[in-house]
């Protein structure tokens, strides 16, 4: 099994929404740089899929059924995490949902709620959560998800890119509290990426993904994998010195 950054060896990371997409391929690159790996999702068969993969490659990881929106559930989560590894060392707060859409005045009020309470709600809860085991440890590193929906706007989107906005926000806030506790809070902002996400948005249709992929100055969407790569440098060694920065991973979509 490969081992990019010896330093995550016998450390634990816990990653929401990895039993797909983003998610899933973080919690691997996480378990193939030797970290003890916590998966969690609503998808229980695809999160033991997840976990079973990385037995197979040799790495340590265990699924906990978690819904962002349940406290019961997170503090269940942290309950295993203890029981399991005794510690937590990073996290990746990257479940999210695209919701409705719908101009503003037609958004309805459901639609509001539940994209806000997953995408922002669910990341403020999580990292409730997560930081106090982090002080008990001594530090560590969270990343949370955002999106280039967190730094422009998009039309018949706004639950959405009011969420993504707020993470950021977030992320800036509670990454100037507890720095000075050996704990670095970062976002990663993706732009277009090859998930099961843009699938339902694109419902599969090639001239649809050739209008998405056409947007970014690559020319091409991203991969789960290059999004997990950053993921991983940011709650590394290496990125030491980030703190509160929303990473933009958009093949250039927002630089013009």
């Amino acid at each position: 099994m490969e081992k990019r950054y010896s330093q995550f060896r016998d450390k634990v990371a816990f990653i929401t929404g990895a039993t797909s997409g983003i998610g899933e391929a973080t919690a691997l690159a996480f378990a193939r740089s030797g970290a003890k790996v916590v998966v969690s999702g609503v998808q229980q068969d695809e999160g033991e899929r997840v976990v079973r993969q990385i037995h197979d490659e040799g790495g340590d990881a265990i699924f906990v059924n978690l819904d962002v929106t349940k406290q019961a559930d997170i503090d269940n989560m942290m309950t295993e995490i203890l029981k399991a590894y005794g510690r937590l060392d990073f996290a990746y707060n990257n479940a999210g949902i695209e919701g409705e859409t719908a101009a503003t005045a037609e958004c309805s009020e459901e639609n509001w709620h539940r994209v806000i309470d997953i995408n922002l709600t669910g990341v403020w809860r999580c990292m409730k959560a997560e930081i106090p085991l982090m002080l008990a440890s001594g530090g560590g590193a969270i990343v949370n998800c955002s999106s280039v929906a967190g730094v422009m706007g998009f039309a018949g989107s706004g639950p959405y890119v009011a969420s993504k906005h707020g993470v950021i926000g977030l992320t800036k806030s509670a990454a100037l509290e507890y720095a000075p506790h050996n704990i670095r809070i970062n976002a990663v902002c993706p732009g277009v990426i090859a998930t099961p996400m843009v699938d339902r948005v694109t419902h599969h249709n090639e001239a649809a993904i050739q209008q998405l992929s056409s947007m970014a100055p690559l020319g091409r969407m991203g991969t789960a994998q290059e999004i997990a790569d950053a993921v991983l440098w940011l709650c590394s060694d290496e990125a030491g010195f980030a703190v509160g920065h929303p990473l933009v991973l958009d093949g250039g979509w927002t630089v013009g």
